[in-house]
C-alpha cells in the first residue's frame, strides 16, 4: 500500500509484522515470510541457537531485505528482558526491540510493573522499544510516557487464535496515546487482522496464526490481504450503524407517486 508508517526513525510500507516460530521447517517459514509481504520479522533472541551455522541457522532463511525485530520472549523479569535486548544489539540486530516481560506462564499475560521498568531502562540506552502489553489504556499511557516508540496491546492471549476480544479497549488506547498502536497476539484468521486495522491499528503482528495454519504460505497471503483490506476500509470510513433499514435507492420521484 502507498501510505507508509514509521516507528522512531524506521519507515515501513507493509503493515503486517510476522514471526519465525512454530513453522514445520525453515523452507516453509521462508516461503510464508515472502508471501506475507512483511518488512519486519521477529526473532526470539533467547531461543536463537548461535551454534547453528549455514542452512541449520534460522537467520540464514530470513528473506533478503527483511529487517529483524529481536524480541525478549520467555523473559519473566525486567532484568532478564533488558539483558536479552542488549544481547540482540550485540548480535547486530539493530536498535529495535519487541519487549516482552511475561507475568504468568499459563496465560503469557505481561507483567505490567516489570514491563514499564524494563522499557524505561532500554529507552535510556537508546533502544527503539515496542512493548507487548495488555489491552489497558492506563498501561499504554505509562509506556508512552516511558519513551516507547509504539505500544502493542494484545488482541487475545498469545497463540490463542481467539481474535479481537475487546475492540473497545483497543479504541480507547488509540485515543489515549499518540505513538503508533500495533495489535499483537491473538489473531486467528484474516478477518481478525482486517478488524484490527479497521479499528485504527497502525499494523498487526502475528506468528501462530500463519505458522500453525494447515497451509502456512496460503494463510500468509490471506493475512496480507486482510491487513490491506482493513487499512483501506479504515481510510475510506465506514457508514454509521443503524437500527433500521435505509433504502439504497432514493424514495423521491417514484413512478405513480
Amino acid at each position: 500500500m502507498s501510505d507508509g508508517w514509521t516507528i522512531g526513525k524506521h519507515a515501513f510500507k507493509s503493515r503486517l509484522l510476522v514471526g519465525t516460530g512454530k513453522y514445520p521447517d525453515f523452507p516453509t517459514m521462508q516461503k510464508a515470510l515472502v508471501a506475507s509481504g512483511s518488512e519486519l520479522v521477529t526473532v526470539a533472541v533467547r531461543r536463537l541457537d548461535l551454534s547453528k551455522k549455514g542452512p541449520e541457522s534460522l537467520l540464514e532463511w530470513i528473506p533478503e531485505g527483511m529487517r529483524l525485530l529481536p524480541n525478549t520472549a520467555a523473559c519473566f523479569t525486567a532484568d532478564e528482558a533488558v539483558r536479552t535486548a542488549r544481547l540482540g544489539r550485540e548480535l547486530e540486530m539493530g536498535d529495535l526491540v519487541k519487549l516482552e516481560v511475561i507475568g504468568d506462564q499459563r496465560t503469557l499475560f505481561p507483567d505490567v510493573e516489570g514491563l514499564v521498568a524494563a522499557a524505561r531502562t532500554l529507552v535510556k540506552e537508546g533502544f527503539t522499544v515496542l512493548p507487548y502489553t495488555n489491552d489497558d489504556p492506563v498501561t499504554a499511557k505509562k509506556l508512552e510516557d516511558a519513551g516507547c516508540a509504539a505500544v502493542m496491546p494484545l488482541g487475545a492471549p498469545i497463540g490463542s487464535g481467539l481474535g479481537i476480544r475487546n475492540p473497545y479497549n483497543l479504541r480507547i488506547i488509540m485515543e489515549t496515546v499518540k505513538v503508533p498502536v500495533l495489535v499483537d497476539a491473538g489473531v486467528g484468521t484474516a478477518s481478525d487482522a482486517a478488524l484490527a486495522m479497521e479499528l485504527g491499528a497502525v499494523a498487526v503482528l502475528m506468528n501462530t496464526a500463519i505458522a500453525g495454519a494447515r497451509e502456512p504460505v496460503l494463510m500468509a497471503e490471506a493475512m496480507r490481504a486482510g491487513v490491506e483490506a482493513g487499512r483501506k476500509a479504515y481510510l475510506a470510513g465506514r457508514i454509521p450503524m443503524k437500527l433500521h433499514a435505509s433504502a439504497s435507492s432514493p424514495m423521491t420521484g417514484l413512478i405513480g407517486s
